[in-house]
């Protein structure tokens, strides 16, 4: 028989505590620190009101995701509004936090299959409107999308700043100067000197 017992309300200054101190530890000690007791130490709280702002585990890293989802959303119509929006996207894409989180939520979503339907639906719909901005971007410069199909320099970028950070963390960095000579090489091009 199901409970309908309270939970806390999405808006309380507590809950955000414990989504902050959860976020912190994925992108220190990953996401199998992420257990109750360490983020309500880590928030300072009692570990009881984990459960009382998040039914199960699933639920709070499915807040996460939301959550992280909306600020993403927010950080990239900002990079896309600034006047130099491709360099704005790297430098983005680069994040080693964003890069962190987004690696540990791929591996908690292979083990944790709720969390990865969220995390695949989210992931998505940024797509869609991630290719639609840097279409936008790419035809304001005069690109041939023909040659440069804005879902391949889109994909192309993310992965590369991807795999540029998480080599970076293994301080492996072979390759990366000459990598990121060439991506500058384009930016430059495109939307002037970086150190504007």
């Amino acid at each position: 028989m199901k409970t309908n017992r309270r939970i806390g309300a999405e808006d309380s200054a507590t809950r955000k505590m414990l989504l902050d101190a959860a976020t912190r530890l994925m992108i220190e000690e990953g996401y199998a620190a992420v257990t109750s007791r360490k983020v309500a130490a880590r928030a300072g709280l009692k570990p009881a009101l984990v459960h009382y702002y998040f039914r199960t585990m699933d639920d709070l890293f499915v807040a996460l995701v939301r959550r992280g989802a909306r600020q993403n959303l927010a950080r990239y119509a900002g990079a896309l509004a600034s006047p130099r929006p491709l360099r704005a996207l790297w430098k983005l894409s680069r994040d080693p936090a964003g890069v962190t989180l987004t690696t540990e939520f791929s591996a908690l979503a292979n083990h944790r299959k709720a969390i990865g339907v969220v995390l695949r639906e989210y992931a998505e719909e940024f797509r869609r409107l991630q290719i639609r901005a840097v279409s936008s971007v790419l035809q304001g410069y005069g690109i041939d999308p023909a040659q440069f199909p804005p879902e391949a320099v889109l994909v192309l970028m993310t992965a590369l700043a991807q795999i540029l950070v998480q080599e970076e963390a293994l301080d492996v960095t072979m390759g990366h100067t000459e990598t990121c000579a060439l991506v500058e090489r384009y930016l430059s091009h495109y939307e002037g000197d970086g150190s504007a």
